[in-house]
């Protein structure tokens, strides 16, 4: 086939300019394939849609691939999204390839190399060098467990823990506007939707009947404190400030 081989998720996949070229046809035409039959195409099991950093990182590792430098998004197609691009085509040239693509590019596992077939010295080296790989992976894995704490300690350095909690509370919704670019009042919208979300509570509702009950106008950290809800607060306030960054 000559193709280029490329692998994503663990899996063999095909760039659309790769396809139209084994399919004898142009990416104009798979692309209008797939928007027209766009609801049978499943993300992950047909196609591995690749954006932002992921797909900055692909361009990297497949340098000579034949990549656009300036796509913002990039479709590869697994076999079964071949065979869905075949079956909308239905020429015998698109059948012919796709099965020359399923005999010669996606299907390596016949072609896979029998361990117990090489010499015990072969069979050492190569689980030694299976054994590195699985390493370095877990040390990539620690390193980013390493950054995720970092960042959340970097936060909380930045935010004066000394004093009671409704300033440590106000201090953090102030750190989240500014990290976001966003007025303070704007924080405490989204920080009040993001409660809610966590608790399946109308925080604001809750305040204002409050506020009625008792005849006192109170601000959200005092009605969280009178409320015993400033740790759930913060907790709240602290996934904001880390949004994205896990440790798990």
């Amino acid at each position: 086939m000559g193709l280029m081989v490329i692998e994503q998720n663990g899996q063999r996949v095909l760039t659309t300019q790769q396809l139209a070229e084994a399919y004898g046809t142009d990416e104009k035409r798979i692309s209008e394939n797939f928007t027209r039959n766009q609801k049978r195409y499943v993300e992950g099991k047909h196609f591995i849609l690749l954006q932002g950093d992921q797909l900055r990182q692909f361009k990297s590792e497949y340098a000579n691939c034949g990549i656009a430098p300036n796509i913002n998004k990039l479709y590869l197609w697994t076999e079964k999204g071949a065979w869905l691009h075949a079956k909308s085509l239905n020429t015998d040239e698109a059948w012919e390839a796709y099965e020359r693509l399923v005999d010669e590019y996606y299907n390596v596992k016949e072609n896979a190399v029998n361990l117990q077939m090489l010499s015990p010295q072969l069979q050492t080296l190569i689980s030694l060098e299976l054994r590195q790989k699985q390493l370095e992976k877990e040390l990539e894995e620690a390193k980013k467990q390493v950054t995720a704490v970092q960042h959340r300690l970097d936060n909380i350095d930045r935010i004066d823990t000394i004093g009671n909690l409704r300033q440590r509370l106000n201090k953090m919704i102030q750190r989240y506007a500014r990290q976001n670019g966003i007025p303070f009042n704007h924080a405490w919208k989204d920080f009040v939707q993001a409660f809610n979300t966590a608790y399946k509570t109308n925080l604001e509702l809750r305040r204002q009947n409050y506020m009625n009950k008792t005849g006192k106008d109170v601000s959200r950290p005092q009605f969280l404190e009178d409320m015993g809800l400033l740790e759930d607060a913060i907790r709240v306030a602290d996934k904001m400030l880390n949004k994205g960054v896990t440790t798990q």
